[in-house]
């Protein structure tokens, strides 16, 4: 009787291997992979799209100098820090919340915005006049635009990824003349974090070549 019950017994496990659908596959389902790799690339696609688009109202709000606009753009808690350079520095550059912004904005209040290169005397000016002659010193609305990409390369140090290592940025980059060797080029960069559910500007940071 045993011996029958054993019988039995292999007879089984060889029909089972005989027969692979009795057997759970463990093996990865290629098709979801795919699946979340491609909704992965829309999520980024998503997102590069809508901080283009907000790129591009803030660089028209500069240009009109339409700073009740602009100031629409900032970060509610953190407010927006002021890079006069790619070098970004917490304990020197100009922070403004929101709020002062929008009280000193219209006023001759004069603020230190950081250090010209070279002579490493004190860029003082107002908010209206840094926006208008430092920030936006091109036309950056015809500017080449990329996302989290650096175009401009010049030989001040760059260390935007390292202050801002979780932020998105976009890069509004002015092309240098031929008659220059093109290094007057010049760049604007914003850097947007994410707060309750809308993109708010926490920098602008503007690039060139330096002595």
């Amino acid at each position: 009787m045993k011996k029958i019950i054993v019988s039995l017994l292999i007879l089984s496990v060889v029909a089972c291997k005989k027969n692979p659908d009795k057997f759970v596959d463990d093996k990865t389902d290629s098709t979801l992979v795919k699946t979340d790799s491609a909704a992965s690339n829309s999520t980024i696609a998503n997102k590069e799209a809508a901080l283009k688009q907000i790129n591009s109202d803030v660089v028209q709000s500069l240009k009109d100098k339409d700073y009740k606009r602009f100031a629409d753009f900032i970060h509610p808690e953190k407010g927006v820090r002021f890079s006069m350079y790619a070098f970004v520095d917490p304990k020197e550059d100009k922070q403004l919340s929101k709020a002062d912004f929008i009280k000193y904005q219209p006023t001759k209040m004069l603020f230190t915005w950081g250090a010209m290169d070279g002579s490493g005397d004190p860029y003082k000016a107002t908010i209206n006049d840094y926006l208008t002659k430092w920030v936006y010193s091109k036309d950056f609305v015809t500017g080449q635009v990329s996302f989290n990409e650096f175009q401009g390369k010049g030989n001040s140090l760059n260390n935007l990824k390292q202050i801002y290592p979780k932020a998105d940025f976009t890069e509004n980059f002015i092309k240098g003349s031929e008659a220059n060797s093109e290094m007057d080029w010049k760049c604007l960069r914003f850097v947007f974090e994410e707060f309750e559910g809308k993109y708010y500007l926490v920098a602008v940071i503007n690039d060139q070549w330096t002595i």
